[in-house]
């Protein structure tokens, strides 16, 4: 422990330096007048706000179709108050979970906790840059079209910086306008800036889709993703990623082949595998099987639950994982969008949240990229306009642009709908608190069972939201801080 705490002391000390000159340089900019020819102002101490009318003009013609606005202000609250409260669920077990099972792996360095593109390894400086970019710009232009279309006027539009990185955008509204505006309108204004980023993460999920069908195979044969220790395909020399070309004499297409091909053998059976090893070599090796019974019992599974699956003792175990075809890569980020996705239209739609959640872990899975450098070489482009005209390198550069922008859009919206202020989801709960709470007042008005004053109302939903902010807050930091204890 004493390692991995001198490793974050090391990181946060740069990360302070870094914001202490950032905070010089901001009060001599500041003093000498700098900030007000930007139209920049510091708050938070060390947080630069830089105000601009960009874009003003764009908002006010395409918010024009008020009525079609306003309803999809009224579709994004519903996801949102939805999403908002899945969301403190989901802390909430997060920080039981930590409680009661705190973890043991090594604890994130001080760069990891952050979501900044380049400082933190798994999100790359370009694409994490120009992901972040674009997806506040919809973030916040969301939340300027439900402003107009209520009409309440946007002041300016501008960026949240911290020294050359950005950490947010707003839209400034007016905000006497925004505070004695109707509570339903500015809880639509609130939602539609994440249900923005959420709707443009299903359009590149979709657009995704659309890419993989322009990929296929340079290979006929599946490949395998890990190697179990000890078992036979080790124990043979297999490796990851090798491609598995025949058994026993049989080609081997798919997962469907690599199973048939074993039927006729047992636990300790030796059998000839002919495979193709990363660097194009081909091998033939003997190997012999394991037990797949007595495998799954050294994992911990009980005898029961291997009955339920009707595995057996002596049943044969090659010793391989994620046994897949060679679009593998591109079909795991399509989901259910990809045109090899096996299910229909319930399926897919089953199926989407969770891909998406899976999607959140795919650069940590793979340190920091959308698909595996051994996926991308075993993929080419079908014939067709598309890959013709773009090639091998055009299709997978829209496929990471594609994957970093909805990546970014899922974490934005998700964590804007955190329901602690100054989150939007803050904002959200504080305003949900409000209305049903008017709400009781109106049954106890006609019904005459009891009176409550609009004061109290305005009290308990403030009290509300500041209890509901520091209780989150404090398991949130429960959760990132656990590791190091």
């Amino acid at each position: 422990m004493d390692g991995a705490w001198g490793s974050v002391e090391a990181d946060w000390k740069l990360v302070f330096v870094f914001i202490f000159a950032w905070y010089v340089m901001l009060r001599i900019w500041e003093k000498n007048g700098v900030l007000d020819r930007w139209n920049a102002t510091r708050v938070f101490g060390i947080i630069l706000m830089v105000r601009s009318s960009m874009g003003l003009k764009t908002l006010e013609k395409v918010a024009r179709p008020r009525r079609f606005w306003r309803i999809y202000g009224e579709v994004s609250l519903w996801i949102c108050l939805f999403s908002m409260f899945i969301v403190a669920i989901l802390m909430i077990l997060a920080f039981i979970t930590s409680l009661l099972s705190p973890p043991s792996a090594s604890p994130p360095t001080a760069s990891e906790l952050v979501a900044i593109p380049g400082v933190n390894p798994m999100i790359p400086l370009g694409w994490g840059a120009m992901a972040f970019i674009i997806a506040l710009v919809i973030h916040e232009f969301g939340h300027g079209l439900l402003a107009r279309a209520h009409g309440m006027r946007i002041r300016s539009f501008g960026l949240l910086q911290l020294g050359p990185l950005p950490l947010g955008a707003f839209a400034e509204p007016q905000y006497q306008e925004l505070h004695k505006a109707p509570r339903k309108e500015r809880m639509r204004m609130f939602a539609a800036g994440p249900a923005t980023n959420l709707f443009a993460a299903f359009i590149c999920l979709m657009l995704l889709g659309g890419l993989a069908a322009n990929f296929t195979s340079t290979s006929d044969n599946p490949h395998v993703r890990g190697i179990v220790k000890d078992a036979g395909a080790d124990e043979a020399g297999m490796q990851p990623w090798d491609t598995i070309l025949r058994i026993e004499g049989m080609e081997i297409r798919d997962h469907e082949d690599f199973q048939k091909s074993l039927e006729p053998y047992r636990a300790n059976d030796t059998l000839s595998v002919d495979v193709r090893h990363q660097d194009g070599t081909l091998e033939s090796m003997n190997l012999t099987l394991s037990d797949k019974y007595d495998y799954y019992i050294g994992l911990g599974w009980s005898e029961s639950n291997l009955e339920m699956l009707n595995i057996s003792q002596g049943d044969p175990f090659v010793g391989v994982e994620g046994i897949s075809p060679g679009t593998a890569g591109i079909d795991r980020l399509a989901g259910p969008f990809s045109p090899r996705f096996e299910g229909g239209i319930v399926s897919q739609v089953l199926y989407s949240p969770l891909h998406v959640l899976n999607m959140m872990i795919i650069p940590f899975e793979l340190q920091g990229v959308s698909m595996h450098p051994v996926e991308e070489a075993m993929l080419t482009p079908t014939e067709g306009l598309l890959g013709d005209t773009l090639g091998l390198n055009g299709l997978l550069f829209l496929v990471n642009f594609f994957f970093w922008l909805m990546w970014v859009n899922i974490l934005l919206g998700f964590t804007n709908l955190i329901p602690m202020v100054p989150f939007d989801g803050g904002h959200l709960f504080k305003d949900w608190i409000t209305g049903s709470l008017q709400r009781i007042k109106r049954i106890g008005k006609k019904t005459k069972l009891w009176n409550i004053h609009p004061m109290w109302i305005a009290h308990i939903s403030n009290k509300a939201s500041s209890l509901s902010s520091i209780v989150l807050l404090v398991m949130l930091l429960f959760v990132l801080i656990i590791p190091y204890v």
